[in-house]
């Protein structure tokens, strides 16, 4: 039995079409070759005879792969596809829609930046460089040259601050979550302009605290004070914000249907997400957007890919609206992510982090039902797995990825879908030895002892326990 066969567990959204799965092993190729920038992997016919497919299957992995920004086809002569260095764009765009259509919380957002940004700021300061600390002090020097237009206006210190963390999931995440931070300040209304210019003064005095304590490799103060930033960034967007992040329209770049897509995607949001709505039919879209009808069928197909919208043909027909999943947006990312090579170390701190912050929470709802149900099925599957080391792994997973569910944090839990995708393909290109019965002892044990203080509400403990069974159990997720 191998993790990965557990972790692979297919969501229902994932796509099975010939051209996604070509797609997936295009991108497996280049991961396979160490991401090779500028490399042709061949012409159009050699790709054909190689992934033996139709040149319209083709052409429709070859865009997928275009939008993932693996590679790119460049046509004519000496052309082929053409490795490319990645971005992350694509699917962090999704995601944020996605989590716009959870109803993401203010809460959610803010307990998370107050787990990640003081993370990143103690790593940041035990392994920044020169360049990192010239990098902060322009950020700090732009500041102070920014006008109050906005109570909480765009800055560039918290993504400055996460790069020199050195840590590339952590870095990912923290983007996210100021991309997210920012439709709620594009919102704030600041009592005065007086309240204004005392909040962003507050906030650069905050920021230069932080960069001196990052810089002198003060990891426990740079931590301290970032803690203290963050909780005073969530009590002012508390005193000033609606409760759930609102969606707004963006601009988008890349190829013509890539940008379509994103702006259809984004009206569709704006618009109240009514799944099962004829958003428009082929004609008005072309007329809308004003695109060919080759543009907006490729469009399409990416919104249908990220299961936001799909086109139903004949009488009453056009593209209809549909309840967005994450998957396609986990897997873009945890592609660029790869592309980052994330350390064993990178993964296991922001797994960690997560992990434990879930626990905690649990520990306060413990008397909820829907938290003693999943303890009390967990003690029973645990019972039945017996020797099984199949059920067993099966058994690991759902009760980390439940207790993410339980926890009620849409975007750690979808942050944490990520790094469990990301596991799945390290063991899947791996050679490690599978877990063995004395291993699935442990872990069921573990389990137990964890759901034992959940169930007293003995939070130290049960943060105690999970730490150390997140430190044992790493053979199964490392």
């Amino acid at each position: 039995m191998h993790v990965a066969d557990v972790l692979s567990v297919e969501p229902e959204h994932r796509l099975d079409k010939r051209a996604a799965q070509i797609a997936r092993r295009i991108e497996g190729d280049i991961i396979r070759r160490g991401w090779p920038v500028g490399q042709s992997l061949g012409s159009e016919q050699a790709l054909q005879e190689r992934y033996r497919a139709s040149r319209s299957v083709l052409r429709e992995a070859v865009r997928l792969v275009e939008h993932h920004r693996v590679a790119r086809m460049r046509r004519g002569p000496n052309g082929g596809l053409l490795v490319t260095e990645p971005d992350a764009a694509p699917a962090t765009h999704a995601i944020i829609i996605y989590l716009d259509y959870l109803g993401t919380t203010i809460g959610d957002l803010l307990d998370a930046r107050l787990l990640f940004e003081p993370l990143a700021a103690s790593l940041a300061a035990e392994r920044i460089d020169e360049a990192g600390i010239e990098r902060l002090r322009a950020v700090l020097n732009a500041e102070e040259h920014r006008t109050p237009a906005r109570l909480a206006p765009r800055d560039e210190f918290h993504p400055a601050l996460a790069a020199q963390s050195k840590n590339p999931v952590l870095q990912l995440f923290i983007d996210i979550l100021m991309r997210l931070t920012e439709r709620y300040a594009d919102e704030s209304r600041a009592e005065s302009p007086g309240a204004a210019v005392a909040a962003l003064d507050r906030t650069h005095r905050e920021h230069t605290e932080i960069v001196t304590a990052v810089t002198a490799g003060d990891a426990a103060r740079a931590k301290t004070l970032s803690e203290r930033h963050a909780e005073s960034v969530i009590a002012w967007l508390r005193r000033h914000q609606v409760g759930r992040v609102r969606t707004r329209r963006e601009g988008h770049e890349g190829k013509r249907a890539e940008v379509v897509a994103a702006n259809i995607r984004d009206d569709i949001a704006v618009g109240g997400w009514q799944v099962g709505s004829v958003f428009g039919t082929e004609v008005a879209l072309l007329e809308r957007y004003r695109v060919s009808r080759s543009v907006l069928r490729e469009a399409v197909r990416l919104l249908e890919y990220h299961g936001i919208a799909r086109m139903r043909p004949g009488p009453g027909g056009g593209l209809v609206v549909a309840k967005p999943h994450a998957q396609a947006s986990i897997d873009t990312i945890a592609l660029y992510l790869q592309y980052r090579k994330p350390c064993r170390e990178d993964l296991r701190l922001v797994r960690d982090a997560i992990e434990i912050d879930n626990v905690a929470k649990v520990v306060k709802r413990r008397d909820a039902p829907d938290v003693r149900a999943f303890l009390d099925r967990h003690r029973l599957v645990i019972q039945d797995a017996g020797d099984d080391v199949r059920k067993g792994g099966m058994e690991e997973f759902l009760f980390h990825t439940g207790l993410a569910q339980l926890a009620g944090n849409a975007v750690l839990d979808l942050f944490l879908r990520i790094l469990v995708e990301l596991f799945r393909r390290q063991w899947a290109t791996t050679e490690q030895q599978a877990p063995s019965r004395n291993d699935l002892v442990d872990v069921q044990r573990a389990h137990l002892r964890v759901i034992e203080a959940i169930t007293d509400g003995d939070d130290s403990l049960a943060r105690h326990r999970a730490r150390r069974h997140l430190d044992a159990a790493a053979s199964w997720w490392l």
